[in-house]
């Protein structure tokens, strides 16, 4: 057997028709998917509905989901469990933590909390590269005389994502590249997710969660908030927390990295999260895949018959 860490998939990598071929070919994605309908009184097997963009967070817990369940009948063991931002929800029901049922309502519910929170304070965020922390901390600074801005993101050593209101985020760009910071990315986001904007979002799940059952989880997940272990005590505070605070992907990829893994496969849309990881891990003999559709599953069910043989 296999041993891997989990990568799973935040937002921002959706694409339109994902997870439909795997829908049609994939007899387990396509109960859990029938399943997660069932749930949400919507068929997630449809493009009008996963292409909503008031079910975007759900589509990417349930295309996840879905592929981790597909994972569970191929010889490969899952030892870790990473997710970015929303993919620790994924990480989560996958482990156990939550049921499906109540781990569902709650992403959606939670994907309302931010539009609200984000319709109050509008905000936006960007992508600074290659930058030291010292010019970032300067400038983030020096921008909160004209604005808002916050750390939101640390992705790689060479990638953190600042997230504010307009006023303070164009004052931050305008500084950088004062500084001879020749890369600052402006994401397509409209709201500021892990800074004190989400703030009435995060006070709204405290509330949420109050009464949903959470359990120990049964494969290790490791919070990008706490940079520790999820546990029965403390998943939901943690996850109200993440709302509010940066996620350190990066200090969390060297947890994984010092684990007895054989590789690293990310579940759900895109290849952010191991982009991510080529660009941190010292070890790059570290087979790392990343599974959205038919072809990508393919890539890793050939790796696994490799290693069988």
């Amino acid at each position: 057997m296999v041993r891997a860490a989990y990568l799973f998939s935040g937002q921002g990598q959706q694409f339109e028709g994902m997870g439909m071929d795997l829908y049609e070919s994939e007899p387990a994605y396509r109960t859990l998917v029938d399943d997660a309908s069932k749930i949400l009184n919507q068929d997630f097997s449809k493009q009008e509905v996963i292409g909503n963009p008031d079910n975007l967070q759900l589509s990417i817990v349930i295309l996840s989901l879905g592929v981790e369940r597909i994972l569970r009948n191929e010889k490969i063991t899952p030892y870790e469990f990473l997710g970015l931002s929303l993919g620790e929800y994924s990480a989560l029901i996958a482990a156990g933590s939550f049921s499906m049922q109540d781990g569902l309502k709650v992403v959606a519910d939670r994907g309302q909390y931010m539009a609200e929170a984000g319709q109050k304070h509008p905000g936006q965020m960007v992508a600074v590269l290659n930058a030291t922390q010292d010019v970032m901390e300067q400038a983030m600074v020096a921008a909160r005389k004209l604005g808002e801005v916050y750390p939101a993101n640390y992705n790689t050593p060479k990638q953190t994502v600042f997230g504010g209101n307009a006023s303070g985020i164009a004052e931050f760009i305008r500084l950088l590249k004062a500084a001879g910071v020749k890369r600052v990315v402006p994401l397509k986001m409209s709201v500021a997710s892990h800074t004190p904007f989400m703030k009435s979002a995060s006070v709204q799940l405290a509330q949420r969660l109050r009464d949903v059952k959470v359990n120990q989880p049964n494969v290790t997940v490791i919070s990008n908030t706490i940079k520790s272990e999820f546990t029965a005590e403390n998943i939901k505070q943690t996850l109200v927390d993440q709302l509010v605070n940066p996620t350190h992907f990066t200090d969390c990829l060297a947890m994984v990295e010092n684990s007895p893994i054989d590789c690293l496969v990310e579940i759900g849309p895109g290849k952010a999260l191991s982009g991510f990881a080529k660009k941190t891990l010292k070890n790059k003999d570290l087979p790392i895949f990343n599974v959205y559709d038919v072809e990508t599953l393919q890539k890793l069910r050939n790796y696994l018959l490799d290693q069988e043989g």
